[in-house]
């Protein structure tokens, strides 16, 4: 599996999450909420050191990643953040 963060989506989480180069942004299992991979969960993100990283990508300096413990909320599928212009935040979308 892989992150894909649009330029957009990038420039967003710098910015409303005061990223500095060298930061972190996890992406993670939530309970609640709701999603197209898992029922019952939802997508989680916070700016945090990681521990077991499963999957990442650096973009502009900072760094995306997903634990391992998490892998098996993305049902072994790519997580695509994009940025939603309407709404003016990312939005995610899950492919093979």
């Amino acid at each position: 599996m892989k992150i894909i963060i649009s330029d957009k989506a990038a420039e967003w989480y710098k910015e409303e999450m005061l990223l500095q180069a060298g930061a972190y942004v996890r992406f993670f299992a939530r309970y609640g909420g709701c999603s197209t991979v898992q029922q019952g969960f939802s997508l989680g993100i916070s700016s945090e050191e990681p521990v077991n990283i499963g999957v990442s990508i650096e973009k502009n300096g900072i760094h995306y990643y997903i634990e391992e413990k998490d892998l098996w909320y993305f049902d072994d599928q790519d997580l695509y953040a994009d940025f939603n212009e309407v709404a003016n935040e990312p939005e995610y979308h899950y492919a093979s």
